[in-house]
């Protein structure tokens, strides 16, 4: 078994691939982007996985589903609703199911399953922890919840600081712990650190589970050079005091990363990282075709799984 950490778009390619490759893939979701908007619970990590397995996902945006409809938001604007979160017709249709199910006791673990078994998704994506969490930044224009931050105010406002609210209280899920311990190896997909997987490693268990099983954690970097692959990780490393590079990832991972995988163009970095105890293994890591997300993923799983 296999296991992928991942969050938003930056993680969906290689999850592709790796679920090309092997036939026991399991995926443990951030939940932080996760909020409540016009009475539904979206959860974007989750649906993105989801959307990506079942060949549905709106691939030029990152997010949604493709060729979706937009008449129900188009109605909320004329109401006098919030529209600046585009949710298509057909994804709200997922957040309306969700909603219907958590509010009929189910944990959030159990609807996501149904929802994969529903989209006819063969990997298994489990939500880290089924307790709320929410990545907050405080900016210059107030505490903002992630989504509003990045996609209300378009990234713009200065960050002052990040908080996982929640996180202090939130466990993991059993089934989290109990698949860590089974995989063969556990790959952190080059999702944002900051905003997808630190808000995993702000769940205290879930990161001691991590730190004691360092030898088979294998990282992919989402920065080539000083520029991020895809996606605001930038900002979000600058306000956390973090090197905008492969370094800087290495650093913040270092408690519990076994192997990195860096950008042939950052060898010069290698050195670096490998004096914090992290074998670092060179590769083309962009990925920007099918044959490309394969070729990655089955790098990955000769060289370091």
């Amino acid at each position: 078994m296999i296991v992928a950490l991942a969050g938003g778009t930056g993680s969906v390619k290689l999850l592709r691939g790796l679920a090309a490759a092997v036939d026991d893939l399991v995926v443990i979701s951030n939940v932080a982007d996760n909020f409540w908007l016009h009475g539904v619970y979206i959860c974007p990590d989750l649906d993105t996985s989801i959307y990506g397995f079942a060949n549905i996902l709106d691939r030029i945006n990152g997010w949604g589903i493709k060729q979706d409809t937009y008449s129900c938001l188009n109605q909320l604007t004329i109401l006098g609703e919030p529209s600046w979160f585009k949710l298509g017709d057909k994804d709200l249709a997922t957040h309306i199911t969700r909603t219907k199910l958590l509010n009929e006791g189910k944990n959030l673990t159990e609807v996501t399953e149904f929802l994969r078994r529903k989209f006819k998704v063969k990997p298994r994506i489990l939500p880290v922890s089924n307790n709320h969490i929410e990545t907050r930044l405080k900016t210059d224009c107030g505490d903002l919840h992630i989504q509003e931050f990045w996609v209300r105010e378009k990234g713009k406002p200065n960050i002052r600081s990040i908080r996982y609210k929640g996180s202090r209280q939130g466990r993991a899920s059993s089934i989290v712990i109990k698949t860590l311990r089974k995989a063969s190896a556990i790959i952190i997909a080059p999702a944002n650190p900051i905003s997808s997987i630190g808000p995993m490693l702000a769940i205290k268990d879930f990161k001691s589970e991590l730190i004691s099983m360092r030898k088979k954690v294998i990282a992919v970097s989402p920065f080539i050079g000083n520029k991020i692959i895809s996606g605001p990780a930038e900002k979000y490393m600058r306000s956390a005091k973090l090197d905008t590079s492969s370094l800087g990832v290495a650093k913040y991972y270092k408690k519990f990363l076994g192997k990195f995988i860096i950008s042939e163009q950052d060898h010069g970095l290698a050195e670096e990282i490998s004096n914090h105890n992290i074998a670092v293994y060179e590769t083309d890591i962009v990925m920007n075709n099918r044959f490309k997300e394969n070729s990655l993923a089955k790098h990955i799983l000769a060289n370091c799984g």
